[in-house]
């Protein structure tokens, strides 16, 4: 016998419109990316997405065709989350930090046919445009701009696309597991992996987060997502504001500390997400110029460890819970999130604060666990350390044209790469990678690609990358070198060898020469000990 409740799908369209017909006045703030602020609503924000899914379907896009994104945190992009995934199509957000050859290796492996651009991008985007094999349309995230279009052949203007579509355009009935978006990681070698989510995982992930152990953003918030919208599509922060109707600050390009501590002094700001190294100049400004930050109220602080000392400024000094949350890319991405218990509440409050520095527990709809090298579960004394893997409502289940065989564990685990324990409470420590990946201020960096480049220099003879800690970014990358026999070459001469071959942040901050690198018997680098031989030679001044 089935329940006799009506059956309605779960799709991102539904929650734009709940936004714009029970809070269409609530303000929307955005920065400009040529500058100046505007302001919009929840209702014009519906509006220009109907109006955008019209005019898509309106340029012959076939179901499910991507459409990618490079650009800011503004207003246009938020419509764009959901105008495309409402219209049918997948809303794909690009990393504009990655090399250009791996941004046309991810628009040409997703097939993307519409290309939304800010002007900040006008340049990177013309250079590579012969080698984008899918793509039908660019469209300029501003008005009517001649330059720009002198720069890209049949550049479209996304004003005058929504002016082209409907804004009484009437949303598509899709069935809730239809694909609605797709982003790119880079956390593992190789080329990047696809993830595509779909409708339902998208607002069962916007429960989660509105869950009142969890982030539980509500119509009451002014929220600012520094986290950039290409990062996870902002870890869900657009479309959690939207099932509430939270008010929304975008912050556009400038995410440095005297622009942030202005948009939260002027705006009112009550809830922030970002990374660490974000937060480091918030700080760093507010403590400057005698800001109290009087209207922040919680801090969410995701894509690396967040400093204890972080934690212990916000909370002394500005009166401001720091949330420390954890996920990935292939978790949507949110799997922990650190909140207190009630039994914790009668803890000292030295204690209490300590334990706010781990990942937290799993949310509703996410299941972790921690297994041996066997694929057993290993106690959760919060000392036994293992493999972090999840499963649940909004983990994905195969990489975007791969298998699920390729993809999962033969239990049907998506191991996570993080080595971790956890208590009998479920509250998670992440205390290690188990690939060598670097993650330096919330961006992955492959170690094994910056070996390569390494070692084509022929006064080397042998290279490993490690990540060595950074007060700023967490983790930057450090080369260490063994010199080729009879070669003296110094350490501009070796870094000169990844100009043109990576982007410039990638490029490690140090070079250290070593006679030999430590092997285990099949030949493998033990980056272990060479951590911790060299981990903290960029602490050292």
């Amino acid at each position: 016998m089935l329940g006799q409740m009506m059956n309605k799908s779960l799709t991102i369209s539904s929650l734009i419109e709940h936004a714009q017909r029970y809070h269409g006045t609530g303000e929307i703030y955005s920065v400009n990316t040529g500058g100046g602020v505007e302001e919009t609503t929840w209702g014009q924000v519906g509006r220009n997405s109907r109006a955008l899914a019209s005019a898509l379907t309106n340029l012959g896009l076939e179901p499910q065709a991507r459409c990618g994104t490079i650009a800011w945190n503004n207003r246009r992009h938020l419509e764009i989350y959901f105008g495309a995934s409402g219209g049918g199509f997948v809303c794909h957000t690009i990393n504009p930090r990655l090399f250009p050859e791996q941004l046309v290796y991810i628009l040409n492996h997703a097939e993307d046919k519409v290309l939304f651009i800010d002007k900040t991008f006008v340049p990177l985007i013309a250079a590579i445009r012969d080698k984008l094999e899918h793509l039908d349309h660019i469209v300029l995230m501003e008005g009517t701009d001649a330059e720009a279009a002198k720069q890209i052949p049949g550049l479209k203007f996304y004003d005058d696309l929504i002016a082209s579509g409907d804004p009484e355009f009437d949303w598509p009935e899709l069935d809730e597991n239809t694909a609605s978006s797709l982003c790119y990681t880079s956390g593992t070698t190789g080329n990047p992996k696809g993830v595509l989510y779909s409708h339902r995982s998208t607002v069962l992930h916007s429960f989660g987060i509105n869950l009142a152990d969890s982030i539980a953003i509500s119509a009451k918030e002014v929220v600012l997502p520094v986290v950039p919208m290409f990062h996870v599509n902002a870890w869900g922060a657009p479309y959690a504001c939207a099932m509430v109707g939270a008010r929304m600050v975008m912050p556009g390009p400038g995410l440095d500390g005297p622009s942030l501590v202005g948009l939260i002094d002027t705006y009112k700001i009550t809830l922030a997400l970002g990374v660490p190294t974000i937060w480091l100049g918030l700080l760093g400004e507010a403590d400057k110029i005698g800001s109290s930050l009087s209207s922040l109220k919680r801090t969410v602080v995701g894509g690396s460890a967040c400093p204890p000392s972080m934690m212990t400024a916000f909370r002394e000094k500005y009166g401001v819970e720091t949330i420390h949350a954890w996920g990935m890319t292939e978790m949507s991405p949110v799997g922990s999130i650190n909140q207190p218990l009630a039994k914790h509440l009668d803890l000292p409050e030295a204690d209490q604060h300590k334990l706010r520095e781990n990942q937290g527990r799993p949310v509703y709809g996410v299941e972790l666990e921690i297994m041996d090298d066997e694929g057993n579960p290993v106690p959760h004394d919060g000392k036994t350390q293992g493999d972090l893997v999840t499963k649940g409502f909004w983990i994905l289940d195969s990489y975007f044209r791969k298998t699920r065989e390729e993809t999962l564990t033969k239990d049907g685990w998506f191991d996570t790469g993080d080595v971790a324990t956890m208590d009998e409470d479920g509250y998670v420590e992440i205390r290690d990678r188990s690939k060598d990946i670097i993650k330096s201020g919330g961006e992955w960096i492959s170690s094994v690609e910056l070996e390569n480049i390494a070692i084509s220099h022929p006064k080397l003879s042998d290279a490993a990358v490690i990540g060595a800690r950074h007060e700023k970014w967490d983790e930057r990358p450090i080369l260490i070198a063994v010199k080729a026999e009879g070669q003296e070459p110094t350490e501009e001469e070796i870094l000169a060898v990844f100009d043109g071959k990576i982007a410039k942040w990638q490029i490690p901050d140090r070079v250290v020469f070593t006679d030999v690198l430590p092997r285990n018997a099949t030949g493998k680098v033990l980056k272990r000990n060479l951590r911790d031989s060299f981990g903290e030679v960029l602490m050292m001044g």
